[in-house]
């Protein structure tokens, strides 16, 4: 008996192992690439690279692997695989080329939780994102995007802003609630049809809750449930913080579309809001459209919270590098001075006669590296980028930041140089590797009202006040990575000139 239970247990250990073998073969077969695909560092089954990516700088170990793989790659995160693209040509060959093949989003499971479905202005696709960016863009264009208008309502908000700072008496300050409140009141003037106080507590809360969702989105936390939702959804963690906060969010979105509804005149929209209920009303539209109880608070959010966080995170970044480099302030200041002077509210017009300010907004945009990782592309169709074959659903990202710090594109990629924007004799240059805004049929909806705000609350703010830091103190410039690249927690002082 001994023998027999011996041989048994030989048998079964055998055919544990061939079962074993033949998961792992079934494995690699699934996953086994097409000829010519981007190729791939090694992956582990199930986990895949997901545990290879740097969770503190992500978007520099994939620059970096990007070097070493001819700057298009791929790795598999979970169950899916996704095709990394960096540097200048690919990106540009990816996102402007190839706009109509890589529109679309691919399906994310953080996305699909936030909103149930093809549903907002940045994440659905197909005809209802289409039609939801073009009446997004002519609404806001009614209300004064690009217009004067726009410019006085950025003007006035810079003067509770500039009272604010004054409030401070030359104390250090943290000046980062300050800005998202002030940028944020200008898409909330255009969205809700109204600002907020800066003392409002609910406000800040949201504000709060926009700036700790964004940075949970885009860390290891994101990540994993990207990877693993199916795990990831039944585990705590601070992803569930991330849930809970757009929650929250959506609740106040949604307090407000009530209010609109109760006061609503269809004769006078006074906003963004009143517009879509109008548009939900009043005109025929297919149910794939979108304009439904259903898709408006999504649509609002995500002009609520794009028309927020980057803006205000530049400005941030813009602070640091001038209080970095004062040889940059005073040279800012000095133009602000000689074309503005002290005596008028400065103008979007002043910009053609302001080169070095321009430059050295240009260059904040490109040295603060605000969206390092850019938003997921899926092929339409199969295709080829570089040497390398996509087929059709084919997840793609190209990494932002590898642009912005392209060596064959900047002279001093690693260096805060407002001469990457000037020639010879001073002048501004427009570069084709600025990439801050994304490119293609998805660059950012908001660039014109970022462009607009950028210049006019950085023009104003310096032109009243010397920033600095306290005396013997250096501040970070490393960035805490999310979905956008914020700076460390720091504290400023604001004397008036």
């Amino acid at each position: 008996f001994r023998i027999t239970d011996k041989l048994l247990s030989f048998d079964l250990y055998y055919l544990y192992l061939l079962f074993i073998l033949i998961l792992v073969k079934l494995y690699y077969v699934k996953n086994r690439n097409p000829l010519n695909y981007p190729p791939s560092p090694f992956s582990l089954p199930l986990l895949g690279n997901v545990f290879n990516l740097d969770s503190k700088e992500p978007h520099i170990y994939l620059t970096k692997l990007g070097h070493a793989y001819n700057n298009i790659f791929s790795l598999r995160l979970g169950r899916d695989k996704v095709v990394f693209i960096t540097g200048y040509k690919l990106v540009k060959e990816a996102l402007v080329t190839q706009a109509e093949n890589f529109v679309d989003r691919p399906y994310s499971p953080v996305q699909s939780r936030v909103y149930s479905g093809n549903a907002g202005l940045f994440f659905s696709n197909g005809e209802m994102w289409k039609k939801q960016r073009r009446f997004a863009l002519s609404t806001l264009r009614n209300f004064g995007l690009g217009k004067k208008t726009m410019e006085l309502a950025i003007c006035e908000e810079s003067r509770f802003l500039l009272d604010e700072i004054d409030k401070q008496k030359g104390a250090a300050f943290d000046p980062t609630i300050l800005f998202n409140n002030a940028v944020s009141n200008i898409i909330c003037q255009m969205v809700f049809g109204q600002r907020f106080d800066y003392a409002d507590h609910q406000f800040r809360t949201m504000l709060k809750y926009i700036s700790k969702s964004i940075q949970l989105e885009g860390s290891i936390w994101g990540q994993l449930y990207e990877a693993f939702p199916a795990i990831m959804k039944h585990l705590p963690g601070a992803h569930n913080d991330m849930f809970s906060n757009y929650k929250l969010l959506q609740a106040f979105v949604k307090e407000v579309v009530v209010k609109h509804k109760a006061e609503l005149d269809p004769s006078e929209p006074r906003d963004y809001i009143d517009s879509f209920l109008i548009e939900m009303m009043q005109k025929p539209h297919e149910t794939t459209d979108g304009f439904d109880e259903e898709n408006i608070v999504p649509c609002v959010l995500d002009l609520f919270l794009a028309g927020t966080e980057t803006t205000s995170t530049t400005l941030c970044w813009g602070l640091i590098y001038l209080i970095t480099y004062p040889e940059v302030q005073e040279k800012v200041q000095e133009e602000i001075d000689r074309v503005i002077g002290r005596s008028r509210e400065p103008s979007i017009s002043d910009k053609a006669n302001m080169p070095y300010t321009e430059a050295v907004i240009h260059e904040m945009l490109r040295f603060g590296d605000i969206v390092p990782m850019n938003g997921l592309r899926v092929a339409d169709k199969d295709t080829s980028i570089g040497e390398c074959f996509i087929p059709k659903g084919t997840a793609i990202l190209p990494i932002l930041h590898s642009v912005l710090f392209d060596e064959n594109e900047w002279e001093t990629p690693y260096k805060f140089n407002p001469g990457h924007f000037l020639d010879k004799e001073g002048k501004f240059v427009r570069r084709d590797a600025f990439m801050a805004f994304s490119a293609g049929k998805r660059v950012c909806l908001g660039e014109q009202l970022a462009r607009m705000e950028l210049f006019l609350f950085f023009v104003i703010l310096f032109r009243k006040f010397r920033f600095s830091a306290a005396e013997g103190e250096k501040l970070n410039l490393d960035g805490v990575i999310g979905v956008t690249r914020t700076p460390h927690p720091f504290k400023i002082h604001a004397t008036t000139r």
